[in-house]
């Protein structure tokens, strides 16, 4: 009975479908097989599908679909295994048949030639490899390892048992004249199924430890700009020690070197963090192969552990430091920042007690003036009442003009300073 559930996430199926994707490749066996990696940008990628479509249509065969990122098919003669990536694309060339010499006719030999050399981006990453039985190349285990080393322009091989015994794996790690590393499999009993996630692990190795190389050169490049800046920072922090240091020219040089290192951060963050994540895929990888030593030779896992690992540690160090500088050139930003806020708190301190002082002053000149003003109002209203006495004394009233003159200053004082304090009154009054 079909049951009544809620509405389906929007994602639900793109999600559960996703741990199918880019599933392993079923092959034939014997099978040449021919890798490459091409970094691309925005555009070329674009370009790429276009590309993948006229393949398709030239041999007759359904094209990818427009927002697909892997895609597999046979054609007449080869198939064809494409994946795109968010840095790169991977194509995979498989031909099924097992020439008497592994490396003598790739894979690419079958694809057309003039579709090959219109696919768009940079190499960064191109190996053949040959899947064979011990008969094909009259080997066995008690063969002499280095006699394998002919295919190999007799370059010291590493290798190992992989896949639980099911075969041998052997290469050089090097670019060959035709432009191509070399890995050769010995087939002791894979399965279809095996020898495709096989193909698929050792292509994925070869890529990702190339496109975790990418931060190396850029980790040598930064080292003198990391020296420099640090020693910058020293320089700045020991001025910070000295009493007659100039804060203010310190905090700018500090502020110019957050910049510039802000600056180297965030503009090869994304690198250093990729150098990781892919030696992390790589390490899974090797981790995968199930490898048992082959006596005399390097493993395939210690070849890469010794020669990627250095590099990797020099990313990871380098990009570490980076980040404890930051944090060193904020702290002392701050420490700084404080000195200088400390610093003005006095000067405005400073000010205010001038400032109070200076309205000190000016109230007791203000009072001084006002007594003055009292006096001078008293004398002048003394006066006039004199005046007014003597003209009344004239006309004839019995009056003294100086007795009502002296008399009338003490009531004409307290008239004033009831006056000048009914004024203070009303001003503050209106300030509150």
């Amino acid at each position: 009975m079909l049951l009544h559930l809620p509405e389906d996430h929007p994602q639900r199926f793109a999600l559960h479908n996703e741990v199918h994707a880019r599933a392993s490749f079923n092959i034939k066996l014997p099978v040449r097989a021919s890798h490459l990696a091409l970094m691309l940008s925005a555009d070329e990628k674009m370009q790429e599908r276009r590309h993948l479509t006229l393949l398709c249509e030239r041999f007759g065969v359904a094209p990818p679909e427009k927002d697909t990122d892997h895609f597999s098919a046979a054609f007449n003669s080869f198939q064809i295994r494409w994946e795109q990536h968010g840095e790169f694309s991977t194509y995979s060339f498989y031909v099924h048949d097992s020439p008497k010499d592994p490396f003598a006719d790739s894979a690419l030999n079958q694809v057309p030639a003039d579709w090959m050399s219109q696919l768009s981006g940079q190499v960064i990453v191109a190996a053949h490899t040959t899947i064979v039985s011990a008969g094909d190349i009259n080997f066995n285990e008690n063969s002499d390892i280095t006699l394998l080393s002919a295919y190999f322009v007799e370059n010291p091989i590493i290798g190992s048992k992989v896949t639980g015994g099911a075969a041998s794996v052997f290469t050089d790690f090097r670019i060959h004249t035709d432009g191509f590393s070399r890995f050769l499999i010995i087939n002791h009993g894979l399965r279809s199924e095996q020898a495709g996630r096989l193909l698929q692990r050792l292509f994925e190795i070869e890529v990702y430890r190339v496109m975790a190389l990418l931060a190396f050169p850029i980790a040598r490049k930064l080292y003198p700009a990391l020296n420099k800046s640090d020693r910058q920072l020293f320089k700045i922090t020991s001025a910070m020690t000295l009493p007659e240091n100039n804060d203010a020219e310190l905090l700018d040089e500090l502020t110019t070197l957050a910049a510039e290192v802000e600056n180297h951060i965030s503009t090869n963050h994304f690198r250093f963090a990729a150098a990781s994540a892919y030696y992390q895929l790589v390490e899974q990888r090797v981790i995968d192969l199930r490898e048992v030593r082959i006596q005399g030779i390097q493993t395939i896992g210690e070849f890469i552990k010794r020669r990627l690992e250095p590099a990797m540690n020099t990313c990871s160090s380098l990009s570490h430091r980076f980040t404890l500088l930051s944090e060193r050139v904020s702290n002392a930003g701050q420490l700084l920042r404080t000195r200088v806020d400390i610093i003005l708190e006095r000067q405005n301190q400073s000010l205010l007690s001038s400032m109070a002082l200076r309205a000190k002053m000016q109230l007791r000149m203000q009072q001084m003036v006002e007594g003055i003003s009292m006096v001078a109002i008293t004398y002048y209203a003394a006066n006039l009442i004199g005046k007014l006495a003597e003209a009344l004394h004239i006309l004839g009233w019995k009056i003294n003009p100086q007795l009502v003159e002296g008399v009338s200053i003490p009531l004409i004082l307290l008239i004033t300073a009831i006056g000048i304090r009914q004024v203070h009154s009303i001003i503050a009054n209106t300030m509150d």
